[in-house]
């Protein structure tokens, strides 16, 4: 897919959930990827499951629907599918690290070229270290897809050969979504541009520092 114009983060949102493949067990990470469970249409048959202990959430609650008491791990109000059930958070741990999820969704600051996953410090010294269950996540799901905006405030392209931040995961991502294109990892260090927005090839392979398979669908 080739569009002319880069992806909001509903647009984006919308693209990882259409990736998601009915009857999956999925994590949504804090920030962007909490727009995800606002695009799963109420058939969609995939199981949201929340770090604070809730299998079965639905999308962002909004209005007369938000329940103070009913939040996702960022502490958005959120709402519950039929069936929906609550537990403990240390259960809700170990449904991550037993291999119980399908599938996660995070953000982060780097991933490099063979799937390693930076996204809980910067490593500077004045910034808040907030590990959360990121590091859990990475590595108990199936897979591990990440959300972020390709490029740094500064223009650095977030997508490295090699994460120079501190590592949440080693070869644990499989597909980055970014605003400008969407990358598919083969932890051998290939990296296939699946889709494009508001980018030619040539100008992200300019500002991309690793080598790219331009093999778009």
């Amino acid at each position: 897919m080739i569009l002319d114009h880069r992806l909001d983060g509903d647009a984006l949102a919308a693209a990882v959930a259409a990736d998601i493949p009915r009857g999956a067990f999925v994590n949504l990470g804090i920030g962007l990827p909490t727009k995800v469970s606002n695009h799963f249409a109420p058939d969609a048959g995939v199981v949201l499951h929340t770090e604070n202990g809730l299998l079965g959430m639905g999308p962002e609650a909004h209005g007369e629907d938000v329940d103070p008491e009913l939040i996702n791990a960022g502490k958005i109000p959120v709402t519950e599918r039929p069936g929906a059930a609550y537990f403990h958070h240390a259960d809700s741990f170990a449904m991550m690290r037993g291999g119980h999820l399908d599938c996660c969704v995070l953000g982060a600051y780097q991933v490099s070229a063979t799937g390693d996953l930076a996204n809980w410090h910067t490593g500077r010294p004045d910034d808040i270290p907030a590990v959360g269950g990121a590091m859990d996540l990475a590595i108990g799901a199936r897979e591990t897809f990440v959300m972020m905006t390709l490029f740094a405030k500064d223009g650095s392209s977030k997508l490295v050969p090699a994460c120079s931040y501190p590592l949440t995961g080693v070869r644990c991502v499989s597909r980055v979504y970014t605003d400008h294109a969407v990358f598919l990892l083969d932890r051998s260090g290939g990296v296939r541009v699946r889709d494009l927005f508001g980018i030619s090839f040539e100008e992200l392979r300019q500002r991309v520092p690793v080598p790219l398979d331009d093999r778009t669908s």
